[in-house]
């Protein structure tokens, strides 16, 4: 599962045109210098607009710890029911990402996200639900029942969870992660990661990028990212072509970034086709 999209993940400008988002992670004559140092400087209006687009932009800002600027940018879209928007606000507010943590309102966007059609969101509250955490008492019945509907919309981890495979790494990991045990965690998921596992690959840069249980380290989230982009994942190329769109945890360059764009939407991964679509 991406953090941000999905989510993670889980997020410019001008059509193709100068590879897509150009990267300069802009609108109309928007600066990348001008969002990172005031807010103010976001078009929402322009986000609503666009909210594949804006949705991609409110992604880049996260990507470069700029929270505050994210959060802006999801809540607008969030208001036009956009539920990947949703989905996003949920991860900030169950990590405490430039808000202070607050799981009961995480949930109630993971459920707003997933009502206004966010898969990501869909399979967040079946994990939580399925596996517990500290926070969030186990239930089963509520845990399958997402946990189904994301699998029935294809998605692959729901398949493995209810299929209760816990010699996936992945599975494993989220069941130590669920048990207040994240070493354990960290370590089946570098074990499977350096076997070749590009989805323990993908979610170790998740982690390294967002802080989510190691210090925050984009330099080890994009060398992650990469080796999974290599293997063939579309969601780690997605991660790839944003860190080149903004030059968060590698050089800014505009072509690699829009060459890995469009990889990850030749992969199959639905951001990427979306965002293509709609320049």
């Amino acid at each position: 599962m991406d953090y941000f999209p999905g989510t993670a993940w889980l997020w410019l400008r001008n059509a193709f045109c100068l590879v897509l988002v150009c990267c300069n992670l802009a609108f109309a004559g928007e600066t990348p210098a001008a969002a990172d140092d005031d807010s103010d400087e976001i078009d929402l209006a322009e986000i609503v607009r666009r909210p594949t687009i804006g949705n991609y932009r409110g992604y880049a800002e996260f990507k470069m710890a700029h929270y505050a600027q994210a959060r802006r940018i999801w809540e607008a879209l969030d208001a036009q029911n956009f539920g990947e928007a949703a989905f996003n606000l949920g991860m900030l507010y169950e990590d405490g990402l430039g808000v202070v943590k607050d799981i009961p309102r995480a949930l109630a966007y993971y459920r707003r996200g997933a009502d206004n059609g966010s898969r990501k969101a869909v399979f967040r509250l079946g994990l939580v639900y399925w596996l517990g955490t500290p926070d969030v008492p186990r239930d089963a019945a509520i845990g399958r029942h997402y946990l189904e509907l994301a699998a029935a919309a294809g998605d692959d981890d729901a398949v493995r969870y209810l299929a209760a495979d816990v010699k996936d790494a992945l599975v494993a990991a989220d069941r130590a992660i669920a048990e207040g045990k994240p070493e354990e965690a960290l370590r089946l998921l570098t074990a499977a990661a350096n076997a070749g596992d590009h989805r323990a690959q993908t979610r170790l840069g998740w982690a390294y990028e967002a802080g989510r249980g190691v210090p925050r380290d984009l330099a080890r989230a994009a060398a992650w990212f990469k080796q999974a982009a290599e293997a063939g994942n579309g969601e780690a190329m997605y991660a790839l072509a944003v860190m080149y769109a903004t030059g968060a945890g590698q050089v800014k360059d505009a072509a690699l970034a829009a060459g890995w764009l469009r990889k990850s939407a030749a992969a199959g991964y639905a951001p990427a086709i979306d965002e293509l679509k709609a320049h």
